[in-house]
């Protein structure tokens, strides 16, 4: 059974830093693209970063670029979203998600991902 387990959420300062995790387990993702999104209240749920397990290919969302570094250990089964200089519009919940990506690119759109987390509080006050 695939788990993906989120942590590191919190409630933060505007320009502060938190590093997200997210554990895999039930099954081999070393073909996978794996991805955070999130989900800021009144809005739909949207792509942030997403990096690919083997190669280590990374993709971002535009209003992260620079601030958010999505990063992965092999040896621990987990995906790191480190988020710096964080802002009012970057509170959301977020959620880790493993996509099969047969195509090995990293995919944005969110019914490309098979498999959720149960997402994590991300509260940045201004």
């Amino acid at each position: 059974q695939v788990q993906l387990v989120e942590s590191g959420g919190g409630l933060v300062q505007a320009g502060g830093s938190l590093r997200l995790s997210c554990a895999a387990s039930g099954r081999t993702f070393s073909s996978y693209t794996m991805g955070w999104f999130r989900r800021a209240p009144g809005k739909e749920r949207e792509f942030v970063a997403g990096i690919r397990w083997y190669g280590g290919r990374t993709k971002y969302r535009d209003s992260v670029k620079g601030r958010f570094t999505i990063s992965r250990d092999n040896a621990k089964n987990t995906v790191y979203l480190q988020m710096n200089s964080l802002k009012a519009e970057d509170t959301a919940v977020y959620y880790c998600a493993a996509n099969p990506d047969p195509l090995g690119i990293v995919e944005v759109t969110i019914s490309n991902y098979n498999y959720w987390g149960q997402g994590t509080q991300v509260t940045v006050s201004s």
